[in-house]
């Protein structure tokens, strides 16, 4: 089926304005993340954490996990924007309209993933202005991949969700017990060394374990995993989850 760059483009528009016009919204995700940063960051930065490479600090170990948690927590809450389009009708408005679901789909998208990559950086931004560092000039495109990858696995996990639940209470409900094991299971904010082995044994199904790790491998150049192989399996996914996103979507009650 044909993608209507148009459609993308408009519901992409779209996104970004609401996005703009939310001030509060922007205010709200990034308040989480800056505290995590703040708090932990303060109150580990002078222990010894067991399982840390050596020469890297608990801060300089937790920037990346903090730029994956925002990323996370924000593309997946992007399933919510197709909740509240189903229960003010716009939703049935776009599905009338002479475009493809394809087109519908990455439009959504398209807006969630740049928003959430808005997000992401401006966390990376206040990190390097209180001191953060990262390994060099090429740091910044890979690490700007792994955030796409990232926003786009989780967005079409929030749109398999949002496909097939009507309110949106019930799915800030779901979506919270969902979001925490993944992101505390992904090494976000300690080693995954310290972990006991059974656990550890769940940290490898867990999608944002190896974009963490990628983004660690990226801006500070140690990552427990290789970067290529963090940056095919995050690749895989993402394609999966945009995959069976649109599936979803397609076959939802009111698509």
């Amino acid at each position: 089926m044909l993608i209507d760059t148009t459609a993308v483009y408009v519901l992409w528009l779209r996104e970004m304005k609401r996005f703009l016009r939310a001030k509060s919204r922007v205010f709200g995700a990034l308040a989480m993340p800056l505290f995590f940063l703040a708090f932990l960051g303060l109150g580990f930065r002078r222990m010894s954490i067991p399982g840390l490479p050596g020469g890297v600090g608990y801060v300089k170990f937790l920037v990346p996990g903090i730029v994956g948690m925002t990323m996370l927590f924000t593309s997946v809450m992007g399933g919510m924007s197709v909740l509240w389009d189903k229960e003010f009708g716009f939703l049935k408005e776009i599905m009338v309209a002479p475009v493809s679901r394809v087109s519908i789909v990455l439009g959504r998208i398209a807006g969630g993933t740049t928003t959430a990559l808005i997000q992401g950086i401006m966390i990376l931004g206040i990190s390097m202005a209180a001191g953060f560092r990262v390994a060099g000039p090429a740091s910044y495109p890979l690490a700007f991949v792994f955030l796409v990858l990232i926003a786009t696995a989780f967005l079409g996990l929030g749109l398999i969700f949002a496909s097939r639940m009507k309110d949106m209470q019930g799915f800030g409900i779901v979506m919270n017990f969902i979001i925490f094991p993944i992101f505390f299971l992904s090494g976000a904010l300690y080693p995954l060394d310290n972990l006991p082995s059974w656990v550890r044994v769940l940290t490898y199904v867990d999608p944002l374990t190896y974009g963490v790790d990628g983004l660690r491998g990226a801006l500070i150049r140690v990552s427990a995993m290789p970067v290529a192989f963090n940056l095919a399996v995050m690749a895989a996914i993402s394609v999966l989850m945009v995959g069976l996103g649109a599936w979803f979507f397609e076959r939802s009650e009111n698509a």
